[in-house]
């Protein structure tokens, strides 16, 4: 049947209309194709390019230049310096053992770094270069460099390796580096690929692991070309890595040394608090170590040493150990006492040497009492019964209050290892810690800082700093931060009434300049630079009846851990305090006679930044004191040369 001309005419236009449109959809799509090779081609040609090159380019990572770290006046505490050594290209050696043979004749390769570097090549690609021998001298790379064509895949090199100049003194604030381990790897979620590079050092312990990701820094890379195998040809092109950040801390290196020197070879801790700041002026712990034995890692002998030592030299006391803080608590309950109005200045309690609670005798350290005494008078001779009859007034809430709105049992937010909280103790603690219900004794006992009470030397200083000025001093250990300065630890108000704290500090006054004080010996004679303290005396033993009925043992009778902890804390100069001071001796006895001494002497040679003049010593101590300030001058010639080097 033939078309009329009308049906073709539309069927001739419905074709065109088809026709135009998957023309229009073939150019849109020849459009879109061309953009897209245009993007491939030009503005990602560079991306490509070097996805096509992969074959024989490689990306490897430069090692950034670690942070170095400060004290407050410039005064290097940890830098690193050009380190020689050897390393070993397994796929470039040949014979392994043949060429370390030939090598150990031209340079003393120690054993267990050998073995350490054999492990390491075992399990790495034959091309990665393995450190054989570290921080060797120039002799040593000189006599490779000349026997070279005999040491194949040996080659000397230099990289930086971390220093401590002030070697123990700052140990335990800023702690040390050393190979990261495999241990290390695994406690960590997306490790770094730069941590991956064999015997990269990382911080282990102390300040160098807390801020590990500021000091670290940025790696580098460097585009190679390699060869099938994959050695290195050529260096394509360099791009350097961002170094770490430099720290300044908040302590003086030369107060820092003279701390050290002072405590000796006592298993002793003392800080020392810029009450104005809150900066850490000292912060020792004796004895203390070598951290550079720990840098290129410690062998078993030295490890042991340490380990086996009773007084703890790799433990840091000032913020990690906890102790009784004995009678340098009783500012803590006086506080709560007044504060809650449940005693005056003027109001006494009788001690006759003892108290009987619930069945239980709690003695006076004065066994003939001391009479009727007020809040002045029970500081200033520590009397016990005093706090045992405030303590059950105030209660064991309101005394757990006060200690940590003065600092104890806070762990306080510093970048040193183990920082430990301490404990103030409530009875809801003791029901969840311990499953028993508080007893009444246990408030007595808390009252002349024993029982469940403990507290850190930093936190003794922190409180004495609190009670110097009414304010919530912080402790601060970072001063800045590639110069920026940190925010300062000042603090606000603590709230407490003025009148109260002023009883407090003049109490404290008595202590160390009364004749009836405790701390009376071990006094400041000039008048700028007299201090206000508390002695304290922490049991470590039960003594049972019958060795009170016979006399209680003395301490220098006892096995030295069965002997009381010494502590005193102090704050100078009275009428304007600048600097708090703790200090805690282990198992040193009576904390007038050894701690405080040690602590006098911190808070003079603070104050004078170096040593103070003898006439501010009683004169009977001026002797024993210039022979001494010479016996510790000539502990601390380290410590003088970077003084006269300081930035």
């Amino acid at each position: 049947m033939k078309r009329s001309p009308r049906d073709s005419a539309d069927s001739q236009r419905r074709i065109t209309r088809r026709g135009l449109i998957l023309g229009g959809a073939q150019a849109g799509i020849m459009g879109l194709l061309a953009l897209r090779m245009r993007y491939m081609q030009v503005d990602q040609a560079d991306k490509f390019r070097l996805l096509a090159e992969e074959n024989r380019v490689n990306i490897r990572l430069i090692p950034p230049a670690r942070g170095e770290i400060f004290d407050r006046n410039g005064a290097v505490i940890a830098r690193n310096e050009p380190a020689y050594r050897i390393v070993i290209v397994r796929e470039d050696a040949g014979n392994v053992d043949d060429t370390i043979r030939r090598l150990s004749s031209l340079v003393e390769l120690d054993e267990d770094e050998l073995n350490r570097a054999l492990t390491e090549m075992n399990r790495s690609a034959p091309f990665l270069p393995i450190t054989l021998a570290d921080r060797v001298t120039w002799e040593d790379i000189s006599r490779v460099a000349v026997n070279a064509p005999a040491l194949p895949g040996i080659t000397p090199e230099v990289g930086l390796s971390r220093v401590y100049p002030l070697n123990a003194d700052f140990a335990h604030v800023v702690g040390y580096v050393g190979p990261i381990s495999d241990y290390d790897l695994e406690r960590m979620e997306d490790p770094d690929q730069l941590l991956r590079i064999p015997r990269f050092q990382i911080g282990k312990v102390g300040l160098e692991a807390k801020l590990e990701d500021q000091l670290r820094g940025k790696a580098g890379a460097r585009r190679v070309e390699v060869n099938a195998v994959g050695r290195v040809m050529r260096e394509l092109d360099r791009r350097e890595g961002v170094a770490g950040s430099n720290l300044q801390l908040t302590v003086d290196h030369m107060l820092q040394n003279y701390v050290q020197a002072r405590l000796g070879e006592e298993s002793a801790s003392a800080v020392v608090v810029d009450c104005e700041s809150g900066d850490l002026l000292a912060i020792a712990s004796s004895p203390s170590f070598d951290p550079n034995l720990f840098v290129r890692g410690i062998s078993v002998a030295d490890y042991k040493d340490l380990t086996n030592n009773t007084y703890r030299p790799l433990a840091s006391k000032s913020v990690q150990g906890i102790y009784p803080p004995g009678s340098t608590f009783k500012m803590v309950v006086a506080l709560a006492g007044l504060e809650a109005g449940i005693i005056t200045p003027e109001d006494t309690y009788w001690c006759p040497g003892h108290l009987e609670v619930s069945g239980r005798r709690f003695h006076c350290w004065k066994g003939s009492g001391h009479g009727h005494m007020n809040l002045e008078g029970s500081l200033r001779e520590s009397c016990d019964v005093y706090y045992y009859e405030l303590s059950l007034e105030v209660g064991i809430e309101r005394i757990a209050a006060m200690a940590e709105k003065l600092g104890i049992g806070v762990r306080h937010d510093i970048p040193m290892s183990a920082v430990a909280q301490g404990l103030a103790p409530t009875k809801a603690w003791k029901r969840e810690v311990r499953g028993e219900d508080w007893l009444i004794g246990d408030t007595v006992n808390s009252a002349i800082g024993q029982g469940f009470v403990l507290a850190s030397p930093m936190q003794l200083a922190v409180m004495t700093a609190r009670i110097a000025t009414g304010r919530s001093v912080t402790p601060r250990l970072i001063k800045s931060v590639d110069s920026v300065e940190q925010p300062s630890g000042a603090g606000e108000s603590l709230g407490l009434n003025e009148n109260h704290l002023r009883q407090v500090r003049r109490a404290m006054f008595s202590v160390s300049n009364n004749r009836r004080g405790t701390a009376y010996s071990n006094r400041i004679i000039d008048d700028a630079y007299r201090m206000a303290g508390k002695t304290g005396t922490s049991q470590v033993r039960n003594i049972t009846t019958s060795e009170r009925a016979r006399g209680v043992t003395r301490n220098d009778q006892l096995p030295w851990n069965r002997r009381d902890h010494a502590l005193f804390v102090d704050f100078a100069p009275y009428d304007n305090p600048k600097i708090a001071v703790s200090v805690v001796v282990e198992h040193g006895g009576g904390g007038s006679a050894v701690a405080a001494p040690i602590a006098r002497d911190i808070t003079l040679q603070a104050l004078f930044k170096g040593d103070p003049p003898l006439e501010t010593y009683p004169e009977k101590d001026r002797g024993r004191i210039k022979s001494q300030q010479e016996k510790l001058r000539q502990l601390r010639p380290i410590a003088e040369s970077q003084g006269k080097s300081r930035a």
